[in-house]
């Protein structure tokens, strides 16, 4: 079947010793990104602004990367106040698998004979039962 693999990641705050933070975080708050979806511990928030920080990058973090690639080696992100210390690491923790029909509806392009000869099919039946069906029948006489 049609699979690909994400990296499940952990996005943790980590600030030097003794900082004053402004963001709301502590040391070690985190969250955990398991496909799409995202987990907070119990109890636990996250400033909106420090996640507008990090999200553009998770899709592509979640992803193989060359190891040359910077999104291979850089994995700190700055905290978005200016005026905060905090950093909020990436880090890879697991590989997920996916199937390609799970998670979209749009057909994967290796189903082409299978997903063209379904819809010859429906236009088939739809040449049949409308107005068109002289013409459509015309052309492909024509054609043959």
């Amino acid at each position: 079947m049609h699979e690909f693999e994400l990296w499940d990641l952990r996005v943790e705050v980590v600030a030097p010793e003794g900082a004053r933070i402004w963001c709301g975080a502590k040391p070690g708050d985190h969250f955990d990104l398991r496909g799409e979806m995202l987990h907070l511990p119990p109890g636990q928030g996250f400033s909106i602004y420090s996640l507008a920080a990090v999200l553009p990058l998770l899709a592509a973090k979640q992803r193989a990367t060359d190891p040359n690639d910077w999104m291979s080696t850089d994995a700190d992100i700055a905290c978005p106040d200016p005026n905060c210390p905090t950093r909020f690491r990436i880090m890879r923790t697991g590989k997920r698998r996916f199937r390609h029909a799970d998670t979209t509806a749009v057909a994967h392009p290796g189903d082409g004979a299978r997903a063209l000869a379904e819809m010859v099919a429906a236009g088939a039946r739809l040449a049949e039962t409308s107005e068109l069906a002289p013409t459509v029948s015309r052309a492909a006489s024509a054609r043959s």
